[in-house]
């Protein structure tokens, strides 16, 4: 049996930063989905499986219309969606309404597709900015950290973190207690030492949030803050889908797989493209079809549970079509925990304390196409 994977990209439109930081590695995303046809066709060999990815670049909304209408009109319906917003919206516009088609998510973070814009027939292996700041915010709890002092940035990224990170704080009961926005055309790399520490004088706070994509100021806040406190967000203590120092659970083995496919570490993007590719498999292997249809169907099953390396099976909730995944917090060299965190309880499963819950979905997800 062969299955036809279509990984669809587009280019991020990352403008120069401050920062002497590396840009993001060029195959973030796709490298991963590789690695998931090659952990899938060692299984497919004893399965009778072989599978193939097909990478497709576009650069427009109608250009990701037009290649995901024509993939699923030539009868294959399996797509790995690595695009922004307009164009996500555009391909997802195609899926057939006889389901013989699904798309899944593996790097759009925004909640929007979580809670007012899902859609039947798309799934979410990215986890949504919800989740990762709900996976933060129980650490800070855990902690009684309740006093944040967020600073954002002046891009809409950086509007996606700060909304999360308050719908977070009023979720769990904290309480923000200063808010600043970065807009500042400085080069912090020579001023920081003076600039950062009058910016972030305020009320008094138990950790800094920062949310900023790109890193022109938060690169620079930690030790740099008026009150000696820790940073967190997009910088300092970060929440992921995965990290390169992530070990435990034998992630180490997928670890060193991906270094020897890609010739550097595993990034949050690789680990959503390649759990996109393996959900796909692991469902063709489950239910012994390649239809999308009943592909799709046992994905949002309580039968289906993929293992991702992350001492959890992850599964997809049937209300939006997200992945549930836990929450690794870490810092450059280490990972510094896990949530959800010991004592969110929830009365399902405590992997739905992360980001929107049923009762929050605003949006009517198996029926909409």
């Amino acid at each position: 049996m062969a299955i036809d994977i279509l990984y669809l990209w587009q280019a991020k439109d990352r403008p120069p930063t401050l920062a002497n930081r590396e840009p993001p590695p060029e195959d973030a995303g796709r490298a991963g989905a590789e690695l998931g046809v090659a952990d899938s066709n060692t299984t497919g060999r004893f399965t009778g499986q072989t599978y193939r990815l097909i990478t497709q670049q576009v650069s427009s909304p109608e250009q990701a219309a037009e290649t995901v209408a024509k993939w699923f009109a030539e009868g294959s319906g399996l797509v790995v969606a690595d695009l922004p917003d307009d164009s996500l919206l555009a391909a997802s516009q195609q899926l057939p309404t006889d389901q013989s088609g699904v798309i899944l998510n593996a790097t759009n973070r925004n909640d929007h597709w979580r809670h007012r814009s899902c859609r039947g027939g798309l799934l979410h292996t990215a986890a949504s900015h919800a989740m990762l700041a709900d996976g933060l915010g129980q650490f800070f709890i855990a902690r009684r950290w309740r006093d944040w002092f967020i600073v954002q940035g002046p891009r809409p990224a950086d509007t996606a973190w700060s909304q999360a990170f308050k719908r977070t704080a009023k979720r769990y009961g904290a309480k923000i207690r200063d808010e600043k926005t970065w807009s500042f055309e400085t080069d912090l790399r020579r001023t920081a030492q003076a600039e950062l520490p009058l910016f972030t004088q305020g009320n008094d706070y138990d950790v800094v949030l920062v949310a900023d994509d790109l890193g022109d100021v938060g690169d620079f806040i930690s030790y740099n803050t008026w009150l000696p406190r820790p940073v967190a967000g997009t910088q300092g203590l970060v929440p992921t889908e995965w990290s390169p120092v992530i070990e435990q659970w034998g992630a180490l083995q997928l670890q060193n797989r991906f270094k020897a496919l890609a010739g550097r570490g595993m990034t949050a993007d690789d680990y959503g493209a390649w759990a996109g590719v393996r959900s796909i498999a692991e469902a063709v292997t489950r239910t012994g079809d390649a239809d999308p249809a009943a592909l799709y169907a046992y994905m949002l099953s309580d039968n289906f549970e993929l293992a991702g390396f992350k001492g959890r099976g992850l599964t997809f909730r049937p209300w939006n079509g997200q992945m549930r995944q836990p929450i690794t917090l870490v810092q450059p060299r280490a990972v510094v925990s896990q949530s959800p965190q010991e004592g969110f309880l929830h009365p399902s499963t405590d992997m739905d304390t992360l980001g929107y819950d049923a009762a929050e979905a605003e949006c009517s997800f198996k029926e909409t196409r």
